[in-house]
């Protein structure tokens, strides 16, 4: 059994973009958790952001469960992510307390500052980990440093408009209609959605992207994913050995 950390901003960012993957690897018998660095206070036009963040940490909590994961949430604030040293630090606590062999992440070039943020906060706690002299709270460092994925960005585009580019996807059909579900817990969105992007279905754009992505690699869904193997992260294929069969590029 593998221990996998999937982290991003925001509750349902992770079941957009990587819900169908960990689905995979929750069957296989891996052991799962999904993270948050925020609650997504923000994400709310009817309540105040305290009661935004407790509806979203129950939702995103539901979800996890759904594939028998694990849900955690930094508590960095919604909108206010940033790479500073409180929250590097505190995002290292987390990889600690979780000991993940993979982190999975948010893109490095995504619309959201959060996002990138993230991205950015994740890579860094990685590096950080297993460094005994940086000191983060009462979890003890990792034994190394753990392998690194990067998912796809909202759209699989940057906030340029130009196309990410995967190392390789994961088919995700067999387990399309758990993602589905996956992110239809997260039904505190859909009155934000249509408000802040002028979205009026808020799964459509997954089930788009999702679609996109298989159309890449030549099934009916997938997900895409880049492996960070920049020294001294790991570099052996550690997620595609536990997957199994992968789709690469044409």
């Amino acid at each position: 059994m593998t221990t996998i950390l999937a982290v991003h901003a925001h509750p349902d960012d992770v079941e957009t973009l990587a819900a169908g993957t960990l689905a995979i690897l929750a069957r296989l018998g891996h052991a799962i958790t999904i993270a948050t660095l925020t609650a997504g206070e923000c994400g709310s036009v009817e309540d105040d952001a305290a009661e935004t963040a407790r509806i979203r940490r129950r939702e995103a909590a539901t979800a996890a469960a759904m594939i028998g994961a694990a849900y955690d949430c930094v508590g960095l604030p919604d909108l206010g992510v940033f790479n500073d040293d409180a929250s590097r630090r505190a995002v290292t606590e987390l990889l600690r307390r979780k000991g993940p062999e993979i982190v999975i992440t948010s893109a490095p070039a995504d619309y959201h500052p959060d996002h990138e943020a993230t991205s950015l906060l994740v890579r860094d706690a990685c590096f950080a980990a297993s460094a005994p002299g940086y000191r983060t709270g009462e979890a003890s460092p990792l034994p190394g440093i753990p392998h690194l994925y990067f998912m796809d960005p909202i759209g699989a585009r940057d906030r340029d408009g130009v196309p990410a580019r995967p190392d390789f996807g994961v088919d995700i059909g067999g387990v399309m209609e758990t993602k589905r579900r996956m992110l239809s817990a997260h039904q505190s969105q859909k009155s934000w959605l249509l408000k802040q992007h002028g979205i009026t279905d808020f799964t459509a754009g997954m089930e788009a992207q999702s679609a996109r992505r298989g159309r890449d690699f030549g099934v009916a869904f997938a997900e895409g994913f880049r492996h960070y193997r920049h020294p001294p992260y790991p570099r052996d294929p550690l997620l595609q050995a536990l997957l199994g069969a992968i789709l690469t590029p044409a």
